[in-house]
């Protein structure tokens, strides 16, 4: 069964917070008869492979954060679900206006504290933030070049990647020194959330 269970199942979180997670699962699932907003195969397991994908980074995430920055949003996942969880001060970047419109409405139904940028993450202003986020957004080593103006000295990137992380890995790493840390995700073996800090470009 493919509900909030799948999700409390190994997450912690309040009853209202599961409400809001509710109106969210609701409002996908009418938006994405009107827009592709997510893999049509995926909608049945949304809380399995959506929620709970996003949800596991909040245990991740450094508790004295106070900025965030989801880079290629797309339906909200994993920053909008983190901001539902009580991350603060999260940027939703997304260039889809289509995507960008569903993520509006989430906000509204849902009273998250999210902001959209309806842009490009390079028309975005540059500054640090405390954690980068990044989900099916680009290969790793792309991914650090578009993401490396919004890090400081201690921010934490978080990006969860698939069977090909070593590969990604080793590619990035002939153009950045960094430090990483590799989770397992909790929702499919092949999955893993890498941790980056101490990001250099080597060039």
């Amino acid at each position: 069964m493919d509900g909030p269970e799948a999700l409390l199942e190994h997450v912690s979180v309040s009853r209202e917070t599961i409400e809001k997670l509710e109106t969210y699962a609701d409002l996908l699932s009418r938006w994405q008869s009107k827009i592709n907003l997510i893999s049509k195969n995926s909608l049945q397991q949304a809380w399995h492979r959506h929620f709970l994908d996003s949800a596991q980074i909040y245990s991740m995430s450094p508790k004295k954060a106070t900025s965030a920055i989801d880079v290629g949003a797309g339906a909200g996942f994993p920053g909008l679900i983190l901001s539902i969880m009580g991350m603060k001060n999260v940027q939703l970047v997304e260039q889809n206006k289509k995507k960008c419109a569903f993520l509006y409405e989430v906000i509204r139904e849902t009273e998250a504290t999210a902001t959209v940028h309806p842009c490009k993450i390079e028309n975005l202003p540059v500054k640090d933030y405390d954690i980068v986020l990044a989900r099916a957004f680009m290969p790793l080593d792309g991914l650090l070049k578009a993401v490396s103006p919004f890090f400081g000295k201690d921010t934490l990137g978080i990006f969860p990647k698939g069977s090909k992380v070593n590969q990604e890995l080793t590619t990035a790493s002939k153009n950045w020194k960094m430090t990483t840390v590799i989770k397992q995700s909790i929702t499919s073996p092949d999955g893993k959330i890498v941790l980056v800090k101490d990001l250099v470009s080597e060039h």
